[in-house]
This record gives structure tokens, C-alpha cells and sequence, in this order.
């Protein structure tokens, strides 16, 4: 019971994170949409975001936890503190001399960032402004996730679940200020919202400082050492940082080739938003609670617990992630019609992000088993294990995203696309390879009680999708036609409504 409730306490705070960010992106579609500003703040956001996930979202932590928590038990919480310092320290360190050093050298970086921007060299220049304005969010959110591993080890998950409360808020009030001012589509909206991103990045950074003292674990900044310590964190946290963010790192690289079609990188963006609600408050919970959990249990030499806490998390994902999934592949248009189609994003937008997606939902379980699977290695300290199967994936995924989006032109059909389905692919492929690596070693074996629980749960979920496809049919006057947002509003809920009741209903029968 504690497992659940410490998922639910990050999966809690994480669904009203996300609650604040649909109503977020809900405004910049209507401010930015689809346009040459959205692509050059997409993009300036898109690398300051990627750290955040892959540092904010446990891919650091795979390393820092684990050691973290062996100096808290068998060293005491003053060792512990000195090594959480000495980490800071050097992360510190390292991440200013590379904030500088890329800021300085963004108009070169660029042409990696985005090179499709090349071509327009006003959306080209403006990418370059707002990334240096972005840039610094990085080392804030470095920093939040070494002190967010901190907190989640002594099993407080309230503070470092909050943080992304504070960037949505920011950002929302970012867009709100923009609309005020009048701004729509212009460049001033883009230089705003960047300097929400800074602004955000400063205030997660003090909340975490505060939740630190109120644990009694201040950390303090010193001179960087090249001690024993950090010499197995980097040896540990590279490979895990690399495996732990391979789907954010996939993300990325598609955001690279889809700069060669206009409006491209604003679609995926907005798509990638929207499947990334059920990825956020199931898989981040479970990556974020299973990893010291199972550290936890591994050092207490309690190997059933163990196997008891993968097969719950699984069986617990896989409960929230499959209806999330179907839903997300049956009713794609109408979501994306209710939220977004407003302002500047408009009808003609819609298909391009719906269809993404819909193959990104495909997608989304193998998005989620990576989290469930990947703490079992990292708690056992192999981040190298994870980090070549993440390479591989990461392989196939470039390589599928770059033939594939030029065979999608070349046939006529939305280049983009083909973007998604390589990064759907690759993420299908990582989460196969830890399972069979896992399964390999006697790591993991699923029990009956999770044999019993998968085919119900796809049975409910398929008897969801049937609802929800025959409901949307019959709101289609109301989800379509009617011009009121509240109306449209009302009709999404309502189908939404009515697809939870069915998927409840067959998984309680």
C-alpha cells in the first residue's frame, strides 16, 4: 500500500501539473500556433526541456539515488549530505562552463538544433535569441533533480512533484501577458514566453532549496573535487542519464528533421503534449517511486519484495496507460479539435497534429514499461545495460525518422508522420530489450496475479474504444459543428466521461 501511495502522491501532483499545462498549451495555440514564431520557441524550448526530462524525470537519479541512499544507510545523513554537496558541486561546475560555452556558440548550434530553419533566416535568427534567453533553465533544472533525488529518498515526494507546477503556472501566466499585450504570432510573443521559461526555471530551483531545509539537508556549493565519489556517480550517471532519456532524446532528433517542413515541429510538439499527460502521471510516478523502493528491497537482500513491487507497478501501469492509449488512437481529432483549434492553430491544423497522435498512442505503453523496467537496473547499479540498449534504439529510431520522413513526401503523405512512427518504433524496441534483458538474468517474471490482470484490462480497454468511438459519432453535431467553446467543451467531457464509465464498468466486471 505504500508503493500505491506514493504513486499516487506523485501521479496526484503530476495530473495537476499537466491540468495547468493543457490549459498552457491550450493558450499558445491560440497565440503562437502553428507558425514561424511557435517553431522557433518550440525549438528554443525543446533543448532546455530536454535536460529537464532527462534530469527532472529519474534519468539522472538512476545513479545519484542508489548511492545516495547506500551513504544515508550505512554511512549515516551527515555523509550523505557531504556527498549530495560534492555532487552539486561538480554538476554545478560543469553545467556553467556548458551553458556559457553553448550560448555563445548557439548561432553555430543551430544549424544541429534545427538545420530545415536554415533556409528562413528570420525564423533561424529568432530560434538563436530565444534559445540563449532559454538556455539557463538548464542548469536550474539540474540542479532541481539532484535535490529532488534527495527528497525522494528520504520519502518525500511532495516538493520535487511540484516543480512542474511552478513552470505551467509561470508559463501560463506568460501566455495570459502576451494576450493582454496584444501579441499574436509575432515575435514579442516568443521573447515573452522565453523569459517565463528562465523566470520558471529560478523559482523551481527555490522551491526545491526550501523543500531541502525543511528536510533538514541543506546542500552547499564548494570547490568541485574529482573524488571516489564522483568518479562512480559519472561512471554510473552518463550511462543512465543516456538510457533513462532515450524517448526524450528520440523527441529530439525528430525535432531536428521535422524543421524541414513548416508547421512541422509545432505539430509533433502539441501531439507530443497530449500523450505525454498519461506518460507523465503513470510512468513518471512509477519511475520516480519504484527506483529507491527497489534499492531499497535490494539492499535489505529481500528479493521478493522486489519481484512484488515490478509486478505491481506493471500491473498498476498498464491499468491507466492501455484505456489511455486506445483512447488517444480512437478520438485523436476531436481532442485536438476541442483544445487546440482556436486563434492562430486552425482547422487546417488539426489533422496534422491528430494524426501524430494517433501514432504516438501506439507508442505510449512501450514509453511507459521503459520506466517500469529500467529502476531494476539502475537500482542494481548497470546503467551501461540500459544505456546499449537505449543506443540501440536510438539507432534505429535516427535512422527510421530520416527515411522515413522523406519517404512520406516522396508518397504525398505528411512527412512528419513518418517521424512518428520511427519514434513509436524505437520506443517499442527499448522497452522489449530491458524486458528480455531482465527476464534473461531472472530479474523479472511476471506473477499470476499479473498473468490474470493484463488480458482483462486490453478486454476493458478495447470495450472503451468501442464506446468512445460510438459516442463520438453521435456528439459529432456538438464536437464539430457547434461554435461555442463551452459547448465543445461540454462534448468532450461528456465522451471522455463516457468512455472512463465503460472502462471501469468492463474492468470492474
Amino acid at each position: 500500500m505504500k508503493l500505491y501511495r506514493s504513486f499516487a502522491t506523485v501521479g496526484g501532483l503530476t495530473l495537476v501539473s499537466r491540468v495547468f499545462g493543457f490549459v498552457r498549451d491550450i493558450l499558445a495555440a491560440a497565440v503562437l500556433g502553428t507558425g514561424p514564431v511557435a517553431d522557433a520557441f518550440y525549438v528554443a524550448f525543446r533543448f532546455p526541456n530536454l535536460f529537464r526530462r532527462l534530469f527532472g524525470e529519474g534519468a539522472f537519479n538512476s545513479a545519484f539515488v542508489p548511492l545516495f541512499a547506500s551513504k544515508v544507510e550505512g554511512d549515516g545523513a551527515e555523509e550523505a549530505r557531504r556527498f549530495a554537496s560534492e555532487a552539486m558541486s561538480g554538476l554545478t561546475f560543469v553545467l556553467v562552463l556548458l551553458s556559457v560555452a553553448c550560448m555563445l556558440g548557439m548561432p553555430w548550434l543551430m544549424y544541429l538544433l534545427a538545420p530545415g530553419f536554415a533556409d528562413t533566416p528570420d525564423k533561424f535568427e529568432l530560434a538563436v535569441r530565444l534559445t540563449q534567453i532559454t538556455f539557463p533553465y538548464l542548469l536550474c533544472m539540474s540542479l532541481v533533480a539532484l535535490m529532488s533525488g534527495v527528497l525522494n529518498t528520504l520519502g518525500r515526494f511532495v516538493e520535487s512533484s511540484s516543480v512542474s507546477i511552478v513552470l505551467n503556472t509561470v508559463l501560463t501566466a506568460s501566455m495570459l501577458l502576451t494576450i493582454w499585450l496584444g501579441f499574436r504570432g509575432e515575435p514579442e510573443a516568443g521573447y515573452i514566453q522565453a523569459w517565463g521559461v528562465f523566470v520558471a526555471g529560478v523559482l523551481q530551483l527555490a522551491l526545491l532549496m526550501w523543500g531541502l531545509k525543511r528536510a533538514g539537508m541543506t546542500l552547499r556549493l564548494g570547490r568541485p573535487r574529482w573524488s571516489d565519489g564522483m568518479k562512480k556517480l559519472v561512471a554510473l550517471g552518463v550511462p543512465g542519464v543516456i538510457a533513462g532519456g532515450i524517448t526524450q532524446v528520440n523527441i529530439a532528433i525528430g525535432t531536428m528533421i521535422a524543421s524541414m517542413q513548416d508547421g512541422a515541429v509545432s505539430h509533433l510538439y502539441y501531439a507530443d503534449r497530449l500523450y505525454e499527460l498519461p506518460l507523465a502521471i503513470v510512468g513518471i510516478a512509477i519511475g520516480v517511486v519504484l527506483l529507491p523502493d527497489v534499492s531499497r528491497h535490494l539492499r535489505a537482500g529481500n528479493h521478493d519484495a522486489v519481484m512484488d513491487s515490478q509486478n505491481r507497478s506493471l500491473e498498476f501501469a498498464m491499468l491507466l496507460t492501455l484505456p489511455a492509449a486506445m483512447a488517444l488512437f480512437v478520438i485523436p481529432h476531436e481532442i485536438v479539435r476541442v483544445l487546440f483549434e482556436r486563434g492562430a492553430f486552425t482547422a487546417e491544423d488539426t489533422p496534422y497534429t491528430a494524426e501524430a497522435l494517433r501514432i504516438f498512442a501506439l507508442g505510449l505503453p512501450s514509453f511507459v514499461l521503459i520506466k517500469v523496467f529500467s529502476p531494476a537496473f539502475f537500482a542494481r547499479q548497470d546503467t551501461k545495460t540500459p544505456m546499449r540498449y537505449a543506443g540501440w534504439s536510438l539507432t534505429a529510431n535516427t535512422i527510421g525518422s530520416v527515411a522515413l520522413f522523406f519517404l512520406f513526401r516522396y508518397l504525398g503523405w505528411m512527412p512528419h508522420l513518418g517521424i512518428a512512427v520511427a519514434t513509436t518504433l524505437g520506443g517499442w524496441m527499448n522497452a522489449l530489450l530491458l524486458y528480455r534483458g531482465l527476464k534473461s538474468h531472472e530479474h523479472f517474471a511476471a506473477d499470476d496475479r499479473l498473468r490474470r490482470a493484463l488480458p482483462r484490462i486490453l478486454l476493458s480497454s478495447l470495450i472503451m474504444a468501442a464506446v468512445l468511438y460510438g459516442t463520438a459519432r453521435a456528439l459529432t453535431p456538438w464536437l464539430v459543428d457547434a461554435t461555442g467553446i463551452a459547448v465543445r467543451f461540454s462534448a468532450l467531457a461528456v465522451l471522455i466521461g463516457s468512455g472512463i464509465l465503460a472502462y471501469f464498468a468492463a474492468a470492474h466486471i
